[in-house]
C-alpha cells in the first residue's frame, strides 16, 4: 500500500544536510515496512538490524562509538557488504539498545556519507534511558495509520482520489462521487487505518477478518503496558484505556477521572494518562479559555478530552458490532458521534502544526468540537455526524470572538459548501482541510 509519507522518505535521502532519521509512531502502524520497503526501491543495499530479534548486536554499541568499527562488525555479522550512499542502514526496535540510539550522534558528526534509519514502537523510544540522546543530531518523522485518502487508494479506488485532488471550488460535488465516499468511509470508520486491518479487509472485505486483526492490536497494546509500566501505574493505565469509549460515549466528553473509577483522583492517575499520551495512544485536547497565539497559552490544563489513535480501535474497543453500524447515518451518529470525531482530530493532526484545542462554556452550555490553529488565525470546527446542519455552539463563538474569527468550520453529512464564513466540509473530505480552508480565504 502506498504511504504519502514514502515522499519525505525520498526527500530526506537527498537533503545534502541529512541526519540518522527516527521514525515515530505507535506499534503496528507499519513503520518497518516503510523502511525495508523503502530500502528496497531506492538503494542497492539494505542493511536491517532488529535489537529485539537479535540482541547480540548489542555487543558492537558497547565497545566502541566509532561509526567505521560498528558498520565493519555489523557487516560481517549480517554477511554483506555495507556501502557509503547506496545502503540503507536500519536499526529496528532501536528502544532495546540505548547505545544505539546514542550513537546516532557520532553517525551524524563523524559518517554522515552512510543513510541511517531508526525505528520502534514510541512506547520504547519514550522510555528508553540513553546516556546522552543525540539532541540535534536526528530527524524525526511521525507514521500515523492510514489517512482515509490512503485507505481509498489501497481499496482500489484511485478514481475518487483523483476526483478529490481536482477539486478546486466551494461548490456542491455531483452525487456520482459523493455517495460513493461516503460509502467508502464508512467502511472506513469499521477498519480504521491500521497498516494490517486495512490489508485485511482489502484482501477479504470480510469484517470479520478486519475485526481479527484489531483484536491482536489491542491485545499487543495491552501486554506492552505490563512490559514497559511501572507495577503501580500498569493497572491504573490499563483502567484509563478501557474508560476511553465510556468517556467519549458522555455527552460532555470532557475527561473525568470518576469514570475511570468511583473516587479516582488526577493526583493517582496523572501518571498513568501522560504514559498513554506518550506513548501515541491517546490524544489529550485541551479545552481553550478563548482563540489567541500561541494557542497552548490559553490552555486550560484541568480541562481535556481524550481520543484514540486509530478510529478503527476505538469501534473495536467499544464493542460496536459492524453489521448493526451501517444501517442508515447509524454508524455517523451512534456513540455520540465519537467514532466520526475520533476520525476528524485524526486528519486535523497530520494537517496542522499544533494539536487542536477545543472550547466550551458551561452556563448556558456550548462547546466547539476543535480550534485549529491555521497560520494566525483561529478556526472554530464542529463535527456533525449526520444532515442536521444547527450549529448554535458555532454561532455563540461567532459572537463572542468576532474580530479573530475570519471563518468557521463544519464537517457534516451535508455537501460541500461556502454560506458567508461558514465552510461546510463533508465529512469524507477531512484529509483536504488545509486545501479547502486556503480556497475559502481566498
Amino acid at each position: 500500500m502506498l504511504r504519502d509519507i514514502s515522499a519525505e522518505l525520498s526527500a530526506w535521502k537527498k537533503r545534502s544536510r541529512r541526519k540518522p532519521l527516527i521514525l515515530n509512531g505507535i506499534r503496528q502502524v507499519g513503520k518497518t515496512w516503510l523502511f525495508k520497503e523503502f530500502g528496497k526501491s531506492e538503494y542497492k543495499n539494505t542493511a536491517y538490524i532488529n535489537f529485539e530479534n537479535n540482541s547480540e548486536f548489542k555487543e558492537f554499541f558497547e565497545t566502541t562509538k566509532n561509526p567505521e568499527r560498528i558498520l565493519e562488525n555489523l557487516s560481517l555479522a549480517l554477511g554483506k557488504p555495507i556501502y557509503k550512499e547506496d545502503t540503507l542502514i536500519i536499526f529496528d526496535e532501536i528502544q532495546e539498545c540505548p547505545k544505539a540510539l546514542t550513537a546516532l550522534k557520532y553517525f551524524y558528526e563523524e559518517a554522515p556519507e552512510y543513510h541511517i534509519a531508526a525505528a520502534g514502537s514510541l512506547l520504547g523510544i519514550t522510555l528508553s534511558k540513553p546516556e546522552s540522546f543525540p539532541v540535534g543530531k536526528v530527524e524525526f518523522l511521525e507514521v500515523y495509520p492510514l489517512t482515509f485518502s490512503e485507505f481509498l487508494r489501497a481499496d482500489n479506488s484511485e478514481n475518487l482520489i483523483q476526483y478529490l485532488e481536482s477539486v478546486q471550488k466551494l461548490e456542491p460535488l455531483p452525487d456520482a462521487f459523493f455517495n460513493p465516499l461516503t460509502e467508502k468511509l464508512r467502511i472506513y470508520l469499521l477498519t480504521g487505518g491500521m497498516p494490517e486491518a486495512v490489508n485485511a479487509w482489502c484482501e477479504t472485505h470480510n469484517i470479520e477478518e478486519v475485526d481479527r486483526e484489531l483484536d491482536n492490536i489491542l491485545t499487543a497494546y495491552e501486554r506492552d503496558f505490563a512490559k514497559h509500566m511501572t507495577p503501580s501505574d500498569y493497572p491504573k493505565a490499563s483502567l484509563i484505556w478501557d474508560s476511553v469509549p465510556s468517556q467519549l460515549a458522555k455527552e460532555n466528553k470532557k475527561f473525568m477521572y470518576k469514570t475511570v473509577k468511583e473516587g479516582a483522583r488526577a493526583r493517582e492517575y496523572e501518571n498513568a494518562l501522560e504514559w498513554l499520551k506518550s506513548a501515541g495512544l491517546i490524544y489529550k485536547i485541551f479545552k481553550s479559555t478563548r482563540p489567541g497565539l500561541p494557542v497552548s497559552a490559553y490552555d486550560e490544563i484541568s480541562s481535556f478530552k481524550i481520543y484514540m489513535a486509530d478510529t478503527g480501535l476505538l469501534r473495536k474497543k467499544a464493542h460496536l458490532y459492524p453489521q448493526t453500524m451501517l444501517v442508515g447515518n447509524k454508524l455517523f451518529s451512534e456513540f455520540k458521534g465519537a467514532l466520526t470525531e475520533n476520525y476528524i482530530l485524526q486528519s486535523l493532526i497530520q494537517q496542522c502544526e499544533s494539536v487542536p484545542r477545543y472550547w466550551a462554556v458551561d452556563n448556558p452550555p456550548y462547546e466547539v468540537d476543535f480550534l485549529v490553529q491555521f497560520e494566525n488565525s483561529i478556526i472554530p470546527v464542529e463535527v456533525k455526524s449526520d444532515t442536521n446542519l444547527q450549529s448554535k455552539s458555532l454561532r455563540k463563538y461567532k459572537e463572542k470572538y468576532a474580530a479573530d474569527t475570519p471563518l468557521r468550520v463544519r464537517f457534516s453529512l451535508a455537501n460541500l459548501k461556502l454560506d458567508d464564513d461558514v465552510l461546510n466540509i463533508p465529512l469524507f473530505m477531512a484529509d483536504y482541510f488545509i486545501q479547502l480552508v486556503q480556497i475559502a480565504k481566498t
